[in-house]
């Protein structure tokens, strides 16, 4: 078995593994679009692979050939898609269309030229070339990009320029072989099969890398967030404010705490039921989700009980926020619930002071807003530490 011969085979069994390794990501999350795609243009890979053998082996008619080109040049555009879909780039259908008919009917053409030929080869190249540089163009195109993102469209604009070296490497290494079958025995097919090889895993495996990235990104985020509200859950949140705490801290910034509780939850769910009692949630949650903007940032504590940071913010702007959060949120309407049907919160607030940690924040925050349902209700509480360490609380 020549070299060239045990890289064909080794690219062969490659690409049906890393078809097998998006099949897979595809299965496990569905979101994942883009791996489907890639599991279907490595399988195409894989059968190009094998024609070329076939081809090495009893012969090239001139329809194998054909077909061969046309296959591997299919793979690349279905690697394109996946590209445009991971990336939320309009697929450019029109243009990859029109780049593999021309490149079939070119390679059609291209076979009465002889074998050596330095124009046949850059004919036949240049499909590849353009179709690895497209899927490049795909990723320039993104709304943004990640590092590891822009390693792989560098790395596809590489591969895409190996295509266009390959004239060259065929010339100086002394051609392609006199007919399909020699092709194999030549030094120019070692070297191009590796070249190929080489691109093609790495290629594979960054984006494997960046979907594994993503799918990770996307089970930490349901890990820290409340399925109900689509808020942060009490971990989530925690662990979101300390290292806000810890940064603001640094900065010199101040911060304040609000913590706000539905009133007469209960009564809700035993007037109107659970169901009930959840789309008031949802829609608390909701509005929070609307006034929390730029780096504030909310999340659900407890049963009906939330809590939002507001970085960079004193005590005055916190108590400020509550207050509008208060006043708006008790004019909101519930859908499925009564129209006239009005609900109200409860809030505490705390600024952030020396040498506190987030669980001394939250308890103050708390036992403010434990102060304002012990007076009424809908109302606002702020917690002020007094000169002798102890807390403090002032209505608004």
């Amino acid at each position: 078995m020549s070299g060239a011969v045990a890289v064909l085979v080794i690219n062969l069994v490659v690409a049906g593994l890393l078809s097998a390794s998006f099949a897979m990501v595809a299965a496990y999350d569905r979101k994942q679009v883009a791996a489907s795609w890639l599991a279907f243009a490595y399988g195409l890979g894989a059968v190009y692979y094998s024609i070329e053998f076939g081809i090495s082996t009893i012969g090239a008619p001139r329809p194998a050939v054909v077909v061969s080109f046309a296959v591997v040049l299919a793979a690349m555009l279905l690697f394109n898609v996946g590209v445009a879909r991971k990336f939320e780039v309009p697929v450019p259908w029109r243009l990859l269309s029109i780049v593999f008919v021309i490149s079939t009917v070119a390679c059609d053409i291209i076979q009465d030229m002889p074998r050596e030929s330095f124009t046949r080869m850059m004919i036949y190249q240049t499909p590849y070339f353009v179709m690895q540089a497209l899927g490049a163009w795909i990723l320039w195109s993104a709304r943004s990009r990640r590092w590891l993102d822009t390693i792989l469209m560098w790395l596809l604009a590489a591969s895409s320029l190996q295509f266009l070296s390959k004239p060259f490497l065929s010339y100086s290494l002394g051609g392609t072989g006199a007919t399909p079958q020699h092709y194999l025995q030549t030094q120019y097919a070692l070297i191009s099969q590796s070249m190929g090889t080489i691109f093609a895993v790495a290629i594979a495996l960054l984006f494997l890398v960046i979907l594994a990235r993503d799918v990770i990104a996307d089970v930490t985020k349901l890990s820290n967030t409340d399925a109900l509200s689509g808020l942060l859950n009490r971990g989530g949140f925690e662990r979101h404010a300390t290292a806000v705490l810890q940064a603001e801290r640094h900065k010199g910034r101040s911060l304040a705490l609000v913590i706000c509780d539905l009133d007469h939850f209960k009564a809700i769910n035993d007037t109107f039921g659970h169901a009930s009692g959840d789309k008031v949630i949802k829609t608390f949650a909701g509005f929070l989700r609307t006034i929390a903007v730029g780096e504030y940032f909310a999340g659900r504590i407890g049963g009906e009980e939330f809590a939002i940071i507001l970085p960079g913010s004193n005590l005055v702007a916190g108590r400020l926020f509550a207050e509008t959060a208060r006043s708006a949120f008790s004019g909101l309407p519930v859908d499925g619930l009564p129209e006239d049907l009005r609900f109200t919160a409860s809030f505490g607030v705390a600024e952030l002071v020396s040498g506190e940690d987030l669980s001394e924040l939250l308890s103050r925050a708390d036992k403010a807003l434990y102060e304002a349902k012990e007076n009424g209700r809908d109302c606002v509480r702020t917690a002020l530490p007094t000169f002798d360490g102890m807390r403090a609380f002032r209505s608004f």
